[in-house]
């Protein structure tokens, strides 16, 4: 092997070592902040650990929003029918939460089973739901898909 072709060979195996490992860096760091969505069916049937953050989508159930205090603390129960999770949150709320409406919440379990919430979303309008609580909705029977669907 001529020093030209050896050479060549170093920098490609040099290349491909690089591509490698900056690979398997954007992999782990992406897999890191990927936020997860279930619904609270899907929870209770494979629980996330305590302190792992993912999205919890539901509609807030009726009559179990309690805020404590004059703080800004709010407890409120989301369900998908089948199945509930309470959930906490300190902050100040959408003007659109209300109670039989969907949500969506980022933040993790504690280690009691209380979802601690660093994020609420609620929709933007009465016709409008997010796609995943919609779905997890339609799979627990609790939501009809609509007429306009096909």
């Amino acid at each position: 092997m001529t020093p030209t072709r050896k050479r060549r060979l170093i920098a490609v195996l040099l290349i491909l070592a690089g591509v490698g490992v900056a690979s398997t860096i954007a992999f782990y760091s992406l897999q890191e902040n990927l936020l997860y969505f279930q619904s609270p069916s899907e929870l209770a049937q494979q629980p996330m650990p305590a302190g792992r953050q993912f999205r919890l989508g539901g509609l807030v159930k009726p009559g179990s929003v309690e805020r404590q205090g004059e703080g800004l603390t709010t407890q409120f129960v989301v369900t998908d029918g089948p199945e509930e999770v309470t959930v906490e949150y300190v902050g100040t709320l959408p003007d659109l939460f209300r109670e039989g409406q969907g949500v969506i919440a980022r933040g993790a379990l504690d280690d009691s089973g209380l979802f601690a919430a660093s994020e609420v979303l609620a929709k933007h309008d009465e016709n409008y739901m997010p796609p995943e609580v919609a779905d997890a909705l339609e799979e627990s029977g609790h939501l009809m898909p609509s007429k306009d669907e096909g």
